[in-house]
């Protein structure tokens, strides 16, 4: 498959993620309290991936999402250079997804931004890590066999919307530095200075996902 056209695969999906469900974040609302909107938002990030998933799926494998690539990376199913340009095209299509957004619905609205858990940066760091290692080792275990092919959009849309359920009423959940970062660069002030958290914890999520996986496919054989 031609480069471009993965990179712009990976560019498609991470700005329908960030304008769809970033979007629905931010027209419902995340409140926990408010229950109809708080389930919509962990449906909206689910249905976006079984969505890409079987649109773009069999183009660029639809990661959009730095965390996973990195665990594809590490796995051995993605190559070095493709890792570099499927991160370029997350961040990109990201930030082009929060710019639509905020015509839409004005950066006033926080564009489905990420915020640590009650101020506290080590809790939030340990809450994303943890809900990005269920997340990627969800795809790692459905995408190791080829047999697996047909459902695999599904059960990683609902391992999605699984760890939001979770995770949207502690940091709003990310598990992807990508969709974090357009909502962030946009919205500013509190969202941008700790995006940090959003970028370094999915990351290390994904890495431990990959590596654990990595060693329990080793026993099993």
């Amino acid at each position: 498959m031609n480069a471009f056209k993965k990179y712009l695969a990976e560019f498609i999906g991470t700005f329908v993620l960030v304008l769809f469900a970033c979007g629905t974040a931010a027209v419902v609302g995340c409140s926990a309290e408010a229950g109809t909107g708080y389930l919509l938002t962990a449906l909206a990030f689910g249905l976006v991936i079984v969505a890409m998933a079987y649109s773009i799926g069999n183009i660029s494998g639809c990661h959009i999402n730095p965390a996973v690539s990195i665990a594809m990376l590490i796995s051995g199913k993605l190559s070095l250079a493709d890792f570099v340009g499927y991160v370029i095209a997350q961040f990109a299509g990201a930030t082009a997804g929060a710019g639509v957004l905020a015509l839409f619905v004005g950066v006033e609205s926080g564009l489905g931004a990420n915020a640590l858990y009650n101020g506290n940066i080590w809790l939030s760091l340990l809450i994303e890590v943890i809900l990005t290692f269920v997340f990627v080792l969800a795809i790692l275990g459905v995408t190791s066999k080829t047999e697996n092919g047909a459902v695999a959009g599904i059960v990683i849309g609902l391992s999605l919307t699984l760890v939001h359920i979770l995770g949207i009423s502690f940091t709003g959940t990310s598990v992807n530095p990508a969709r974090s970062f357009g909502p962030a660069l946009l919205v500013g002030g509190e969202a941008l200075s700790c995006y940090w958290v959003f970028l370094a914890a999915p990351l290390v999520g994904g890495v431990l996902a990959a590596l654990v996986y990595k060693f329990l496919a080793s026993e099993k054989e």
